[in-house]
């Protein structure tokens, strides 16, 4: 399965970035294999419409599941178009690693 976290820098040991729509970057992982990759996001700097950009992109990436610290209404409107599902960071999540491992645990809320 494909996942992908907001972060503040495009690696897997970066700090996550509870914002989605203005992360900094993204990390794509292969949960399967632990392959990723990072991303710059396209929507940071917009003037408007960040989070329907950056839900755009990460349908854009093929990937079935995304973990923030929060998405606004336009942003989760492109993701549940998309049947992507959200998920959320817990008050302990720290590294996009981390964000990882609690994903794989079954840790995380779902973004409602």
């Amino acid at each position: 399965m494909n996942i992908i976290i907001s972060a503040r820098q495009p690696e897997l040991s970066s700090d996550v970035e509870r914002r989605f729509g203005r992360c900094p970057s993204f990390v794509k992982i292969d949960t399967d294999t632990m392959q990723w990759e990072g991303f710059a996001n396209p929507a940071a700097a917009q003037s408007g419409g960040a989070g329907v950009a950056a839900g755009q992109f990460v349908v854009n990436q093929g990937v079935q599941a995304v973990i923030s610290g929060d998405f606004g209404p336009n942003a989760a409107g492109v993701l549940r178009a998309a049947n992507i599902e959200m998920l959320l960071f817990t008050a302990d999540t720290e590294t996009v690693q981390q964000a990882v491992d609690q994903y794989m645990q079954g840790k995380l809320p779902v973004f409602s």
